[in-house]
């Protein structure tokens, strides 16, 4: 009977830690334009929040003329899991963005609202090269703009 017990106590410990394990980071790359005409590159690493299992968001984008990455600080909309707000590191903008498949369409905000441009962005496939180098470049982005 002990046994028994055992064994079950033993794999329902198992199936507990194999529920609790968070779901691997999800990275992805969106390219498309701010007012019809500017090319622009958005990279977004989601992944799970280890003490409360909502979704954490990291991210950055850039204007494709620039070698200057934009780090991006994201909060989703609890009401409608599409819509996102992106604030711009330094509050230099914000994007207002909804998620439609594979695409966000939505505002940049100039921080004095008198500027409202349209912003155009699609999913673009990488390879697990680019997903290195762009995880570099953010952890670089976010190094330099919170450094003591």
């Amino acid at each position: 009977m002990k046994k028994v017990i055992l064994f079950f106590i033993i794999c329902f410990s198992f199936i507990n830690h194999s529920n609790a394990q968070s779901q691997a980071p999800v990275s992805n790359l969106y390219k498309g334009t701010v007012d019809g005409k500017t090319p622009i590159t958005l990279y977004i690493k989601t992944e799970e929040n280890p003490c409360t299992a909502d979704l954490m968001f990291t991210s950055m984008y850039r204007y494709n003329k620039s070698n200057n990455w934009i780090q991006l600080d994201i909060t989703q909309n609890r009401k409608k899991e599409n819509e996102f707000v992106l604030v711009e590191h330094g509050f230099s903008g914000v994007l207002i963005l909804k998620k439609t498949g594979n695409t966000f369409t939505g505002l940049w905000i100039s921080p004095d609202a008198q500027k409202q441009l349209k912003v155009d962005l699609k999913e673009a496939s990488m390879t697990k090269k680019e997903i290195e180098n762009f995880e570099k470049t953010m952890e670089k982005v976010n190094y330099e703009n919170n450094d003591c």
